[in-house]
């Protein structure tokens, strides 16, 4: 029973941090593979610090890791499976229900599953 609590608490905390639509959409553009602060930025429209900011969280959680090449810091997903998980998760949000353009969850996953031809993964 403990190992089950202590498995609990574990799962909760990262769903706690996966739990910001700016930390899912990072992770999905890491996907792609290796990318630094402004290439992130410019992706998901979004200023450097707060992609800094939601980076800082997701390596603290051994999410994602860092590489760095003189002043540039490069991330890439530390277990890329999380990225499939999230979309197969995708099925269990009823956004069909709730938006009139029913396209939109749609091309998220379309965007999304696109493979890196140079990822292992």
């Amino acid at each position: 029973m403990p190992s089950r609590l202590i498995a609990s608490r574990e799962l909760a905390d990262m769903f706690k941090l996966l739990a910001h639509a700016d930390r899912l959409r990072l992770i999905e553009e890491l996907r792609a593979g290796e990318k630094d602060v402004t290439g992130l930025a410019v992706a998901l429209g979004l200023p450097t610090t707060r992609i800094s900011q939601h980076l800082g969280l997701l390596r603290a959680h051994r999410l994602v890791e860092e590489r760095r090449d003189g002043r540039s810091h490069f991330y890439r997903l530390a277990h890329p499976f999380i990225a499939d998980w999230i979309i197969d998760a995708l099925p269990l949000v009823d956004i069909r229900l709730r938006l009139k353009d029913t396209d939109h969850i749609d091309a998220a996953r379309a965007l999304w599953s696109v493979r890196d031809p140079n990822s292992a993964c």
